[in-house]
């Protein structure tokens, strides 16, 4: 096969319908957000948890313009990565943006991964080793990989199938654990530092992390049936379906757990939400609605991003090297994304997967909006005006991220400026090579042309 043929991403035009690929965005977004996240809101910003994802809701809905006008005027398979060629060219800015969306979205692979295992867990009593909670995610990231290499059709049924289920049980858990409540109301003896500014917006960070599955959907622009039109609404009604089940479970959970309780069993609160208010039956079921969720979240992510890393492949953007594998581009993508995937899952805990993530996403966020507004907004018929709010309240939620971050894990922090250090270096370097390749190409073409 010839290296012409080895990069070709081969997509399936008309192949996603509506339904499915919302199904695929709140795949991703209901799996990573309501389960593990909570706990870890809560830890930040106190009894105020609820309302930072009404704030991230807000937040999330401004960004979600750039992504609608673009994917409307330039739908493609490789989502956030063709946004920003279309931007930024074939510079640095867009293969550096790309690839730190390409990490957030492996790094919620591995989030959804290790949720997987801290819930499972909870049917035989928690994992006192630690062992188990990293197994169980890498053995659910390889199942998710056969099933990827199934096709389009295979990966739409089956993350359809799981999403009816999970929604449907979520608002069950939700619904009924306000019944059962005395009242919806959280715990204020322990306000914690609730009031802090710094901490709430770092809560507001963490809660966008919960809903920035809409972009996977980007992903799949080109596959989708009538994508000019399919695209943005599936977009749009994935994120107002995560925001009715986010605040109807964000409720739930705090009128049946104390605040302290809440941060105790910060990577399973939603089980722990069940025992007071459905006893042990309420926590098996929980369990088993987390189980299918976070499986369904890392289905559509790996999906999805490892078709915008060979989208960037195919625009040689990115290094890429077969390592003597047979098949597509495609399916080598697949490959890097689900080994990469593998190693955070067994080396990196709940918390420092979720904070590298919301720093690279953040940043990556706040390039899409500044392309649409300085390179783009006349030909998608983009308002100036949304765009720009959506760059400041990217900024406020990274800005009061990073502070709480640097004064409580600072260490997670400089992994994340060590790791875009390299990724800016190393595209610098490999986007220069290919450019004098390039040039000496052509100079040959031309000698030879005029012999």
């Amino acid at each position: 096969m010839s290296e012409k043929q080895d990069r070709t991403t081969r997509y399936q035009e008309g192949s996603l319908t509506l339904p499915g690929t919302v199904m695929l965005g709140t795949g991703v977004m209901i799996g990573a957000g309501i389960f593990a996240l909570t706990g870890q809101m809560a830890q930040m910003t106190g009894v105020l948890f609820p309302l930072a994802f009404l704030a991230a809701a807000v937040i999330v809905g401004f960004s979600a313009y750039s992504y609608i006008k673009i994917s409307n005027a330039y739908p493609s398979a490789g989502g956030i990565g063709m946004y920003l060629h279309k931007a930024y060219g074939n510079r640095l800015p867009t293969a550096f943006n790309a690839l730190l969306m390409y990490f957030s979205m492996v790094i919620a692979q591995s989030f959804l991964a290790r949720t997987f295992g801290s819930y499972t867990m909870q049917l035989f009593g928690g994992d006192e080793s630690g062992r188990m909670v990293p197994i169980l995610g890498v053995s659910l990231i390889l199942a998710a990989f056969l099933v990827n290499l199934l096709g389009n059709r295979m990966i739409q049924g089956v993350a359809s199938f799981i999403g009816i289920l999970k929604i449907g049980g979520i608002l069950v858990f939700g619904l009924v654990g306000v019944w059962i409540a005395d009242s919806i109301s959280v715990d204020f003896a322990t306000p914690g530092e609730a009031g802090t500014l710094g901490n709430f917006l770092g809560a507001t960070a963490l809660g966008i992390l919960a809903f920035k599955g809409f972009t996977t959907i980007t992903n799949s622009g080109s596959e989708v049936k009538d994508p000019h039109r399919n695209v943005g609404r599936a977009i749009v009604i994935s994120i107002a379906a995560c925001v009715v089940i986010y605040t109807l479970v964000g409720f739930a959970v705090a009128s049946n757990l104390s605040l302290a309780e809440i941060i105790e069993t910060r990577d399973y609160s939603l089980a722990a939400a069940a025992r007071p208010a459905l006893g042990d039956y309420g926590v098996w079921f929980t369990v088993a609605i987390a189980m299918m969720a976070t499986a369904g979240g890392i289905l559509a992510s790996i999906f999805a991003v490892s078709r915008m890393l060979a989208m960037l492949t195919e625009m040689k953007l990115v290094p890429h090297s077969h390592f003597g594998m047979p098949g597509t581009i495609q399916k080598h993508t697949l490959v890097y994304t689900v080994v990469l995937g593998l190693v955070l899952t067994a080396f990196f805990d709940l918390s420092r997967i979720a904070a590298l993530g919301i720093v690279f996403y953040l940043i990556m966020d706040i390039a899409i909006h500044w392309g649409v507004l300085r390179y783009l907004r006349a030909d998608v018929k983009a308002s100036a005006w949304v765009p720009a709010t959506a760059i400041v309240l990217d900024m406020l939620a990274l800005g009061g991220f990073v502070w709480v971050k640097l004064n409580t894990d600072p260490f997670v922090i400089g992994v994340a400026v060590a790791t875009m250090a390299v990724i800016a270096i190393a595209e610098q370097v490999f986007l220069t090579r290919t450019a004098r390749t390039r040039e000496t190409e052509h100079d040959g073409t031309h000698v030879q042309h005029h012999q």
